[in-house]
């Protein structure tokens, strides 16, 4: 008969996955099978999505941000063989999110490319989740404009926010690895009256720093990316719900979930397991 792990293990598990070990990290910190490691993580990434599809609507949002932070799957763009190139899941990966300003909630997020109709289905998605007309801020891609209009039904406040870069970073001396230079920006209203105080991408730019500290496949110049697409969107939702619903925000001094209403108390890793249908103990390989 298969062992099985007991609930304690799996919190342990669970604790390291959240706070930014790699599978094999993992692995080793607790001894757990390096196949039920990312079975666990499936499971719990799946229950924590489908948990937070259904529990983050009538969200009373005021300001809202967006963005879009890359990563790739199975290989990076240049690499991926040619007979596999097109397909969803290999070469680059973008997770679009959105962010409230006020209470630091992660409202909704989306897996998927940089284009034109993942930009619809993403800004439709937020769109379904809010009870109140909102301000709404995004970086400078151009695929947002017709989105927000699509999605809001123009019901909306909207600027961008571009950001004007000097030198590569590539091309400058030293800075291969360093973000180019910011050397002035601009705000640029697009539908309704925005109030140009608090257009911003901030917030949610400090939320792509955070998944990339969190989640071990999103750090850079690593051996720690995401080999399936699945595996990838499971520990997205898994961080999600541990930043939304088990971590208090500094500033805050509660969770984001709890500022918006969503929940009224912390969580502990403990609950994230408990959304697993059955609560099943994963077997050991």
């Amino acid at each position: 008969m298969a062992n099985v792990l007991t609930s304690a293990k799996r919190v342990q598990v669970a604790k390291c996955l959240v706070e930014g070990c790699s599978i094999r990290s993992t692995v080793r910190l607790t001894g757990v099978a390096k196949n039920t490691v990312a079975k666990l993580l499936r499971d719990l990434g799946e229950a924590c999505e489908h948990y937070q599809f259904r529990a983050l609507r009538n969200i009373p949002a005021k300001r809202v941000q967006v963005d879009e932070i890359w990563s790739f799957v199975y290989a990076k763009e240049k690499n991926v063989p040619e007979e596999m190139r097109g397909n969803l899941g290999v070469g680059d990966c973008w997770t679009w999110t959105a962010i409230d300003a006020d209470t630091k909630l992660a409202i909704c997020w989306l897996v998927g490319e940089r284009d034109g109709n993942h930009a619809n289905q993403f800004i439709a998605d937020l769109a379904c989740r809010l009870t109140d007309r909102i301000q709404l801020s995004s970086d400078g891609l151009t695929m947002y404009r017709k989105a927000v209009a699509k999605g809001f039904s123009n019901d909306v406040d909207f600027a961008q926010i571009i950001k004007v870069f000097g030198v590569i970073a590539s091309e400058a001396p030293g800075g291969r690895y360093s973000p180019p230079m910011v050397t002035s920006i601009r705000k640029d209203a697009y539908i309704g009256n925005p109030d140009m105080a608090h257009v911003s991408t901030s917030f949610v730019e400090r939320q792509n720093l955070s998944m990339r500290m969190s989640m071990r496949r999103f750090t850079r110049l690593t051996n720690a990316f995401s080999k399936k697409i699945e595996n990838h969107a499971a520990a997205i939702a898994l961080h999600f719900a541990y930043y939304n619903f088990c971590r208090i925000h500094k500033t805050l001094r509660v969770n984001p979930a709890m500022a918006a209403g969503v929940t009224d108390r912390l969580w502990e890793v403990s609950d994230l397991l408990t959304l697993l249908d059955g609560a099943k103990a994963s077997d050991v390989a």
